[in-house]
């Protein structure tokens, strides 16, 4: 029993971690939203799932017990009746008391139930995606490869491990990276007792960024972008939304021309001065206690005997910046596909079958039987969460408001009088271009100086609804494409 609930054990934390629960302290984009399903999701893995797997066994275990038991008790019936001295001395008696005595003795089948489903759903999760993980497994004549290829028959057939998945960029989180570090285990178990106070939110952001490469062109040495401790104001407190002050990182995402040995190496190293100069600044700011006890907490691994969770999380800000992600087209469909395939290869080989009793066949059936039940329940929740996420990045970006800025040699005279008369423009020009130094300006403007200086960059929300009409658009439009 003690086996038993090890595997259990190992399981509910794999799928905590495949629902993503592990990280109650990340508080932005997609978090957010399980952490506002935490409960359910959490009851589910905890009482129904644990519930569903005993509860399927119990029926298995008192089906197939109460058929084996019926089975003795017909052979050894038979026996009496054909009248043998001693009916449990007979060798069909015998058979079917072995295999009672094997139905009532199945109750490991639900540990090995627990490793199963541990060993499928952790071969198809790799650092927060969904795909296949590589196995260095050889093919043999008594056990196939571990993955299952679909393959329509054509003479080439590509295939990748993250086929079916959308990619997305990590350049789009830059500027987006939450958490608290109050909800940490680490710190959950150093300071318990200070568990029920105020949250305490930390941001980090990125102050100043330097262009990247385009078109998929690998950056160089000296173009290679790294993360950046902002040294003019490297952290600060702001207002948040309920009040109360708020810790903001701050970073910049530039190349690093000081840059020596490997990249790697490098990074790590702008990392760890990043977060000696927290450390150093954080101390100086008022009302920041809170947060040098939260930060300061340790957060050791094998590696870094003295990593803190300030080190912990700057770390994982900058890998989740440097990493691929995906999302699942049919992660339903193809889990579901993938399970057939690890029960018939790992579960239940046909070589066993045929060369296996039925008392042995029976329990290969009634294990495979509660497996695939259990799997796809947890496949269909795990769908829904990958579905869900999939209609975020699928969804239709909506356009509030566009418009145009358009130089004045691209619009008829016949509407300068109208835009040398409108103020919001003429501010707009002193501001940016200090038309005022220019000769000829004057309040309001002049038709005559807009022809002087038709170069000048008009933004059409500056000018009455006429000027903006869709016939006058369009013929600004067709003098530009002339």
């Amino acid at each position: 029993m003690a086996n038993i609930e090890k595997q259990r054990e190992r399981l509910i934390n794999l799928l905590k971690e495949l629902f993503q629960l592990d990280q109650p302290e990340l508080d932005f984009g997609f978090y957010r939203i399980m952490h506002a399903k935490a409960g359910q999701v959490s009851d589910f893995l905890e009482n129904d799932l644990l519930a569903m797997i005993r509860d399927a066994f119990g029926e298995a275990d008192e089906a197939r017990i109460a058929e084996a038991k019926a089975a003795y008790e017909a052979a050894r019936k038979q026996a009496e009746e054909y009248g043998a001295p001693d009916p449990d001395a007979t060798e069909p008696v015998q058979k079917a008391k072995a295999a009672f005595d094997a139905a009532k003795a199945s109750g490991s089948n639900e540990g090995d139930v627990y490793d199963h489903l541990y060993r499928f759903f952790e071969r198809y999760y790799d650092q927060g995606d969904f795909m296949s993980r590589r196995y260095f497994a050889r093919e043999t004549d008594g056990k196939a490869a571990p993955y299952a290829i679909p393959y329509d028959g054509r003479e080439v057939y590509l295939h990748w491990a993250n086929k079916d998945q959308y990619y997305i960029k990590t350049s789009e989180y830059l500027s987006n990276f939450t958490f608290d570090p109050t909800q940490a285990t680490e710190y959950r178990e150093a300071h318990g007792e200070l568990l029920e106070g105020k949250p305490l939110k930390v941001h980090c952001r990125i102050v100043a960024a330097s262009e990247g490469e385009h078109n998929n062109v690998k950056a160089s040495e000296q173009t290679e972008r790294y993360f950046i401790i902002h040294d003019a104001e490297p952290v600060k407190l702001e207002t948040g939304e309920n009040g109360e002050p708020e810790l903001v990182i701050q970073f910049e995402y530039r190349a690093d021309p000081e840059k020596t040995g490997q990249e790697g190496t490098w990074r790590k190293k702008r990392l760890d001065e990043a977060a000696e100069r927290i450390k150093a600044t954080l101390g100086e700011l008022d009302k920041a206690g809170d947060y040098v006890t939260a930060l300061m907490t340790p957060a050791p691994t094998e590696k870094e005997k003295n990593r803190t969770l300030l080190e912990k999380y700057i770390a994982k800000y900058a890998a989740r910046n440097t990493m691929d992600y995906f999302i699942h087209k049919d992660l339903g469909g193809f889990l579901r596909r993938e399970l057939d395939f690890y029960i018939k290869n790992e579960v239940m080989r046909l070589d066993d079958i045929e060369s296996a009793d039925a008392p042995r066949v029976e329990t290969y059936l009634a294990k495979v039987k509660v497996l695939r039940k259990i799997a796809r329940h947890l496949i269909d929740f795990l769908a829904q969460l990958e579905d869900f996420q999939k209609k975020l990045w699928l969804k239709r970006k909506f356009v509030v408001d566009t418009q145009y800025c358009i130089t004045l040699d691209r619009i008829p005279e016949a509407f300068y009088p109208e835009i040398a008369a409108n103020e919001a423009q003429r501010e707009e020009w002193v501001r940016l271009f200090s038309i005022d130094e220019l000769e000829g300006y004057s309040a309001p403007l002049t038709v005559d100086f807009l022809k002087a200086n038709n170069k000048l960059l008009i933004l059409l929300c500056h000018i009455s609804p006429p000027l903006r009409r869709q016939d006058s658009v369009a013929a600004c439009r067709r003098r530009c494409r002339s």
